[in-house]
């Protein structure tokens, strides 16, 4: 829930302060003619982060809850970023009224509701495939194929109906991640994570080659040669509602999802909220690509405003990455100079996963009440129970309805019958009991 306030409703609140603040200095400024569209456009651009840098810093062994918070954050942001740009696209807003704000809202939830329940039936149908089908369990490699495309899948159902395809892969990969992952062999499960973490490195550098070779094309830069102090300018704004924009909604945030939490450990502290503040303010390839999609025609800009809004986004994601980048680990050891060594996310107290793959999201006390035994907090019986544990409340609830229903239909940790033959790392009979 933190991850959705922050990624969801922090998305809209930074999008908001940067389109109000570039209404209020650009038109003032000579850069072309711009829109309310536009202005609300460069909201959406802007307000898509980029966390990479950071969570190369992060150690997700020591900060576990720290590391899932700027990484589920991080991809939220750019789902909802490319839904609210999409959901801009989509309208006339130069004559804005109740009426087509109406609209907008309504279309904004329709792509946000009707993405995150594709990525939520696609995993739970490949979840209940794998189960169920037992062609594949012999071989790794088919174990392997099979979930690469079903997750591909569910991208391709979300470009097919034009919704989004980030944020039905993200939860995809989640419902996946708590249900396939655990329904495959052992064997499959070493190869899925080593196999998606090589591809994931391996995009992550093209994405940074082709931001790079980007930043060389002349053809922008001719464009605003004449006026070199407003791209500067620009440039210099756009960091600083970043900026703005960023704190607007991190440290209010924080501050409402502390009040939901009892425990000290589990709280946001102040040095954190730092961390996470700072882990947006680099922008990376979605801000590029939806400049790209608002400013120019086929990769051409012919347009004084236009170029400039682009070289200003290129100016921003190379300066943010760059700089911000680099203080990113010193900030990190200034700040969290001795991180608490938590157990391990990898132990669990369920025998029938092995400690060498189990990597759950949200770290050991984030994770499943029944896989860690069951005790850490008390029943709860009533609605003052819900009143002042709300997280522990909700999570022991879904914990009873996902044993009940879920796991054993769709499978997931203990929920999957051995199958002899299988290629495991263990020969017991009881592995799956």
């Amino acid at each position: 829930m933190t991850i959705m306030l922050f990624g969801a409703i922090g998305t809209l609140i930074s999008c908001s302060i940067i389109s109000a603040g570039a209404i209020k200095f650009f038109q003032k400024m000579d850069i072309g003619p711009l829109d309310i569209g536009d202005y609300l456009a460069i909201g959406a651009i802007f307000a898509a982060t980029d966390s990479v840098c950071t969570l190369q810093v992060l150690n997700q062994d020591e900060t576990p809850l720290l590391y899932s918070l700027v990484f589920g954050e991080g991809v939220v942001n750019d789902a909802t970023s490319v839904v609210l740009f999409n959901a801009i696209q989509s309208f006339d807003l130069t004559n804005i009224n109740p009426r087509i704000a109406w609209q907008f809202i309504c279309n904004f939830l329709y792509l946000f509701i009707t993405s995150t329940m594709l990525g939520v039936v696609t995993g739970l149908l490949s979840a209940y495939i794998i189960k169920k089908l037992y062609f594949g369990r012999h071989s790794t490699d088919r174990e392997f194929a099979l979930m690469m495309l079903m997750a591909y899948l569910s991208y391709m159902l979300a470009e097919l109906f034009y919704l989004s395809g980030i944020l039905t892969v993200f939860f995809c990969g989640i419902v996946m991640s708590h249900y396939t992952w655990h329904n495959v062999t052992e064997s499959s499960r070493v190869t899925t994570k080593h196999a998606f973490a090589t591809m994931s490195f391996v995009a992550e550098i093209f994405i940074f080659l082709y931001v790079g070779m980007d930043a060389l094309d002349i053809e922008k830069w001719r464009f605003v040669s004449d006026s070199p102090g407003t791209s500067v300018a620009v440039s210099s704004i756009l960091l600083g509602l970043v900026m703005v924009g960023r704190a607007a909604f991190v440290f209010p945030l924080s501050f409402l999802s502390n009040l939901s939490k009892k425990s000290h450990a589990e709280k946001i502290c102040l040095k954190q909220q730092i961390v996470i503040w700072w882990a947006g303010l680099m922008r990376g390839a979605v801000s590029m690509a939806l400049a790209y999609n608002k400013f120019t025609s086929l990769g051409h800009t012919h347009l004084h405003g236009n170029a400039i809004m682009i070289t200003s986004t290129i100016t921003v994601v190379l300066f943010s990455t760059m700089v911000f980048g680099m203080m990113t680990k010193p900030l990190i050891r200034f700040l969290l100079p001795h991180p608490k060594q938590e157990m391990r996310a990898t132990v669990s107290s369920d025998p029938t996963t092995q400690k060498s793959i189990s990597v759950p999201l949200l770290g050991d006390n984030q994770d499943s009440l029944d896989d860690l035994g069951g005790g850490l907090v008390p029943r709860p019986n009533s609605i003052r129970a819900l009143l002042t544990t709300p997280t522990h409340t909700v999570h022991y609830y879904w914990r009873k309805f996902d044993n009940a229903f879920m796991r054993p239909v769709f499978g997931g940790r203990g929920f999957v019958p051995f199958v002899p033959g299988s290629p495991t790392e263990r020969s017991s009979d009881n592995q799956w009991k």
